[in-house]
C-alpha cells in the first residue's frame, strides 16, 4: 500500500523507524514504535507502552495533535466492515474516562482487519 491508499482512506503501514524518529520528542525513554498506520494524513502509532493517534491539521499538516492512549485505558473496541452499499468501514475505541468512542473511518476491509488485529495484540 502506498500514498494513494493513504489518500483514499485505506490504512497503509508506515515504516516504524521513520515514525520513531518523527515522534522522538513525544516518546518516553525506552519507548519504541512497534507499528504505524497512516489513514489519510493521520497516524495510528502502536508503541511498547501506548497507542498514539496523530491528527495532522491545517493545509500543510505541520500542526499536529497527539492523543496518547495507554493500552490499559482501552476498555473495548469494535470494527464495522463494509457492505454492498456502505463502502466505508469504521473502527471505534472506547477509552476509560471518555463518554464517546474514538472513531476512525477506513475505505476497505483488509486495512481495518490489520489495524484491529494489531490493536487486539496490544490492548488485550
Amino acid at each position: 500500500m502506498g500514498l494513494l491508499d493513504g489518500l483514499l482512506g485505506n490504512a497503509s503501514e508506515t515504516d516504524a523507524q521513520e515514525v520513531q524518529l518523527e515522534l522522538q520528542q513525544v516518546l518516553a525513554p525506552g519507548e519504541t514504535v512497534r507499528g504505524a498506520y497512516a489513514v489519510f494524513r493521520d497516524l495510528l502509532v502502536f508503541t511498547t507502552k501506548r497507542l498514539i493517534l496523530v491528527d495532522k491539521q491545517g493545509v500543510t499538516g505541520k500542526k499536529r495533535e497527539y492523543l496518547s492512549l495507554p493500552y490499559r485505558s482501552i476498555e473495548r473496541f469494535s470494527m464495522e466492515t463494509t457492505g454492498h452499499f456502505d463502502l466505508e468501514s469504521e473502527l471505534k475505541i472506547w477509552v476509560r474516562g471518555l463518554a464517546e468512542p474514538i472513531s476512525k473511518t477506513f475505505r476497505n476491509n483488509s486495512s481495518i482487519h490489520e489495524v484491529a488485529r494489531v490493536l487486539a495484540e496490544y490492548a488485550l
